[in-house]
């Protein structure tokens, strides 16, 4: 093992232990403690375990860098470090954090494309010198503050023919041969291209059009003497299994194109930057209703006439936007909550909405247009699929919530198969058949929670 992950950071589960018997668990001993309101996540690391394997045999040629900014928790760093990716970091900050745990400098990539003058002399004076620019401006700071910098050059996606245009970051193509040109006269080092697609990665055409584009670039750079080896593909691989194009079709894409303009034995490296995609299913969070508003239904003939309730429902919860709930600011839907307990069969249902701790009245709302029965103060609600961008590193304060805790859990199947992946053998004749198995992390976090999803209506959530 490298070291960055020990048995001591989550629960070992075995096989059959289900992602419900750990938050009863843990809901248990928060009331016991007089905790109740406190929300929290149960973190499966297998789950970004069976990630890792599934990205490394679909895209065989890259290697994964995770971005920081996805999810900073320690648990998802050092898992990842140990299994042996990459880190996209976006200021000093995330620097910082990744080599806090023993990351080395040449396993991460300064990725941002607007840097802080310190923050360059921080990556500067600690090894760091993979980084991005796409712009006179920035190539000026690195000429200035860390000479030694190895430079991919960002190009936008506009640059792209069949993307939509768009308000991300980098140089068009008819600005690259300047920049390059720049870059040179600077005796900045720049080693290859940069883009990200983000949510057009769903469209596999996308990648193809990309890869296409940064290999006319590749040719620019070559010729004015930058010795181009490095392909930064970014992100937008699909967070969950129901997207409408699954990884394995994305992943054919991508290597065909790969493979069409920089073929192997070309002596360029791949790397890609996913982060919704490892740790999206990974995460469940459990939230309690702290608060609650009844709204008289004015309107004859509603629905909720129609329902025989003539009242909607405001929940506040434990957490909000500002918090575990940070994700919906990045355009993320908000995931179906499930009820911890099963309703009764009389109770009415209502409309409803879903608010942070109360008292924010400026706190966007978390969800609208929800149908719920009648839930009360203390009871949970149980939310899948929150692993991406809903842990900021500073947080901005949901008034009367703390950041919510996070409980990792990793079943001894997906650990032996860390223990593989690094050459450590199996030392009987159980772990070697156990192993020859298709990786099971032992509890499935959608399929053992048995109460059935709250469905929103269509375009709420």
């Amino acid at each position: 093992m490298n070291g960055f992950l020990n048995e001591s950071d989550f629960l070992m589960v075995e096989e059959g232990f289900t992602t419900r018997d750990l938050l009863e668990n843990l809901l248990g001993e928060l009331c016991q403690e007089g905790q109740q309101q406190q929300a929290f996540f149960v973190a499966d690391l297998g789950d970004v375990v069976k990630k890792h394997l599934c990205f490394l045999k679909a895209l065989p040629r890259v290697k994964p860098y995770f971005p920081v900014k996805c999810n900073g928790s320690e648990g998802v760093l050092r898992l990842l470090a140990e299994l042996g990716a990459g880190f996209a970091c976006a200021n000093k900050a995330e620097i910082s954090h990744v080599q806090g745990i023993g990351v080395p400098p040449d396993r991460i990539f300064y990725s941002s494309p607007c840097k802080q003058v310190a923050h360059l002399r921080y990556a500067a004076s600690h090894g760091v010198r993979l980084m991005a620019f796409d712009n006179e401006v920035e190539l000026g700071k690195v000429a200035r503050s860390h000479p030694r910098a190895r430079m991919l050059l960002g190009i936008t996606a506009d640059s792209i023919p069949a993307a939509h245009p768009s308000l991300s970051f980098g140089s068009t193509l008819q600005s690259c041969g300047h920049l390059l040109q720049a870059a040179k006269d600077q005796a900045v080092e720049v080693v290859g291209i940069s883009f990200h697609l983000g949510s057009r990665g769903l469209e596999p055409q996308a990648w193809a059009q990309a890869v296409a584009t940064a290999q006319l670039v590749f040719d620019m750079g070559t010729e004015l003497g930058h010795h181009m080896h490095l392909l930064d593909i970014g992100g937008g691989f699909p967070a969950t299994e129901d997207t409408r194009a699954p990884l394995e079709e994305i992943a054919a894409g991508i290597n065909s194109a790969l493979d069409l303009y920089f073929p192997e034995g070309s002596g360029v490296e791949i790397i890609a930057r996913p982060g919704r995609y490892f740790v999206t299913s990974a995460f469940t969070l459990a939230v309690s209703i702290t608060a609650l508003e009844e709204i008289p239904v004015e309107q004859p003939g509603s629905d909720e006439e129609e329902c025989g309730s003539k009242k909607s429902l405001v929940y506040h919860l434990s957490d909000g936007i500002y918090g575990a709930f940070s994700c919906l600011l990045f355009d993320s839907p908000c995931p179906r909550p499930r009820l911890h307990r099963r309703p009764c069969p009389e109770q009415p249902w209502h409309s409803c909405s879903l608010r942070g701790p109360r008292g924010h009245a400026e706190e966007p709302s978390i969800a609208e247009g929800l149908r719920l029965p009648q839930l009360h103060v203390g009871d949970w609600l149980i939310f899948g699929d929150m692993g991406a961008y809903s842990m900021p590193t500073s947080p901005l304060g949901t008034a009367g919530s703390a950041q919510a805790r996070v409980t990792y859990a990793m079943s001894r199947m997906a650990w032996k198969t860390i223990q593989l992946l690094q050459g450590k053998p199996p030392q009987t004749e159980e772990e070697r058949e156990s192993l020859c198995t298709p990786l099971s992390c032992g509890w499935e976090m959608a399929e053992t929670l048995c109460v059935p999803p709250v469905f929103a209506p269509a375009g709420i959530i």
